[in-house]
């Protein structure tokens, strides 16, 4: 049984803005950026990019953490953090805006947890800032330490350890040293930072049902921060048990994840995950810290206890072990004003927001000038035929993406999808240039790109361009059947690229690739271009179903048992296929078997 969690919000979908509006001000030393609604970055109120002369320190990811990352913004942390929707990966043109605001001469540093949604945002939008002339270098933190060795190309989760690295950086940067100084310490306080988490309860997000994963009596050991299933579920044991077992994971000397052996000094994050109250926290830090000095022979020389990194309202701790030396002490121990550290905070209270420093997009300009078209020709009708057909597929299938990806990732996949669906419909209807076909699939990139947020978001907008330049380069007018099938390849292979997937890692290539294998063997063959479509569809439809006999090798459901994915096929490569079949007989039945 489910029920609708009880939250104290208006809008779900307005909750990271109207969180960032009560963050400044309550804390008048921070500002946002004010543009359009797409951008939530939180910055210093003292740093300007055309101003600011040491080496700035950017994070990020979805929301639901708080007070990570916004509550770590301040002189001594973050110059700016930039959040995303809750458990979605902020989109590129956030952390750009973020990048631009903040950063001087002397370069910054982005600060990323290991997801992958984060990995290809944040690298992206790195890449974007290097091109405009911006000295930028990032580092990935994966503290996890609840799993077995990582497999596939998703890695160790980022958890509360993240807070550390900003810490170490932020105190660095202040003290004036360069990007690469700062860089290279960052980099290595990340190799000394082990965590662990445990929940009593699972997670409720903004308009969604409570889950009932967790039963009476039992905790989860090892969870990730978004909701996702841990290593394993057991019965709820007193709290000396829990602490001496997570304290083992992390120092265990078989998984070597932190490189901590006894007379090493140490410091402990004890990290509430936003429904624990404090009283207990105290209680896992009085168990902790005798039980490392005692049993695992550690010096510990600081500890910080509270709620730095949250899971929205779960119930639950983590706990995190650091290996210090003089130089990373000097840094925990710099004064800070990120009011999340804590801090006080004094009575100076410049403007609340700032405008966002970026020209509008190509998608903005677009949509003033209108260019939708009064009459749509053949081509165009079947495009407008194909994108309504699968943007309603979609739309449809939202419960059921959903209840799948509750059991293998954060529950949001069909949400994220309506999303993209609902703006391109809107989008369609107000501007699409569907009798140019090249131009269109290219807003289709920005539709989806602006609402989607997350991986999905990216890896769309990444499957969209890449399809956009392979017809750019092979189309001398109307576009082929051929030239289709290219553009479909061109996409899979980019993300492939970029994402780092492949055929049988269990995502939405392997709805994709089968697809586009069958399309391109059917129209060698030449067969009819209308059946072929339809034929590859089958196959996507097929090749999604499949992953369900596969074990993940990229994305959250990496960190999930093997029973739990061989009970549901994985959500985006049902999506991918739901939306491919739609459009391929839409566009048969508007065309009436002829061929185009």
């Amino acid at each position: 049984m489910s029920f609708q969690g009880k939250k104290l919000i208006n809008d779900p979908h307005h909750v990271v803005t109207e969180f960032i509006e009560g963050l400044v001000e309550t804390y008048p030393g921070l500002q946002y950026l004010d543009g359009f609604p797409e951008v939530k970055v939180v910055l210093r109120a003292d740093v300007s990019s055309s101003t600011y002369d040491k080496v700035a320190v950017i994070s990020g990811g979805g929301s639901g953490h708080e007070p990570a990352h916004a509550g770590f913004v301040g002189e001594g942390m973050l110059s700016a953090a930039i959040c995303g929707d809750v458990f979605a990966s902020p989109p590129v043109d956030s952390i750009l805006a973020g990048i631009r605001a903040v950063t001087g001469a002397k370069g910054c540093l982005l600060i990323v947890k290991n997801y992958t949604g984060d990995r290809l945002n944040f690298g992206l939008a790195a890449e974007q800032a290097k091109s405009e002339g911006y000295n930028v270098e990032m580092v990935i933190v994966g503290d996890d330490c609840a799993l077995p060795p990582p497999r596939g190309i998703a890695g160790r989760r980022g958890l509360a350890g993240t807070i550390l690295v900003h810490k170490v950086a932020g105190a660095l940067a202040a003290a004036g040293c360069s990007l690469t100084e700062v860089t290279a310490e960052a980099r290595r306080a990340t190799g000394m930072i082990g965590t662990m988490g445990v929940a009593l309860s699972v997670c409720t997000l903004p308009g969604q049902a409570t889950s009932d994963r967790l039963g009476p009596g039992k905790m989860e050991l090892g969870l990730g921060i978004h909701g996702e299933p841990g290593a394993a579920v057991a019965d709820l044991q007193p709290v000396d048990v829990v602490v001496a077992h997570v304290l083992t994971e992390i120092l265990s000397l078989e998984t070597n994840y932190v490189p901590i052996t006894r007379g090493n000094n140490v410091v402990i994050m004890i990290n509430g995950l936003g429904c624990t109250p404090l009283m207990e926290l105290m209680i896992i830090a009085g168990k902790a810290v005798p039980r490392l000095q005692l049993e695992h022979g550690l010096a510990v020389d600081r500890v910080y206890t509270g709620s730095f990194m949250t899971s929205l309202d779960m119930a639950g701790f983590s706990i995190t072990v650091m290996k210090v030396d003089e130089v990373i002490l000097q840094c925990l121990d710099a004064p800070t004003k990120a009011p999340a550290w804590p801090v006080g905070v004094d009575g100076k209270r410049p403007p609340a927001k700032i405008p966002v420093p970026v020209p509008h997009s190509p998608f903005q300009r677009k949509a003033e000038l209108s260019t939708r078209p009064e009459q749509l020709n053949k081509q165009g009708l079947i495009l407008e035929a194909a994108i309504e057909a699968a943007a309603s597929e979609l739309i449809s299938l939202r419960d059921s993406l959903n209840e799948w990806d509750s059991k293998v990732g954060d529950g949001d996949c069909g949400t994220t999808m309506v999303r993209g669906a609902s703006a391109m419909l809107e989008d369609m209807k107000k501007f699409y240039p569907l009798n140019d076909v090249l131009e269109t699939i290219k807003e289709i990139g920005f539709s989806v790109r602006k609402v989607m947020g997350g991986t999905s978001g990216i890896i769309y907008d990444i499957l969209f361009n890449a399809a956009y330049a392979s017809l750019k380069t092979t189309s001398q007018g109307t576009i082929t059947s051929k030239e289709w099938a290219s553009a479909l390849e061109a996409a899979i292979a980019a993300v492939s690229k970029y994402g780092g997937a492949q055929a049988g890692y269990r995502t939405l290539l392997d709805a994709l690739i089968p697809a586009s294998e069958v399309l391109r063997e059917r129209l060698n063959a030449e067969d009819d271009p209308l059946d072929a479509f339809v034929k590859s569809s089958e196959a996507a439809l097929s090749g999604a179903e499949s992953t369900k006999h596969m074990q993940a090798l990229a994305g959250r459901s990496t960190y999930i048992s093997s029973d739990i994915l061989a009970s549901v096929p994985d959500p985006g490569a049902m999506a991918a296929a739901a939306w491919y079949k739609a459009a391929a007989i839409a566009v048969k039945n508007v065309c009436h078997g002829s061929t185009g």
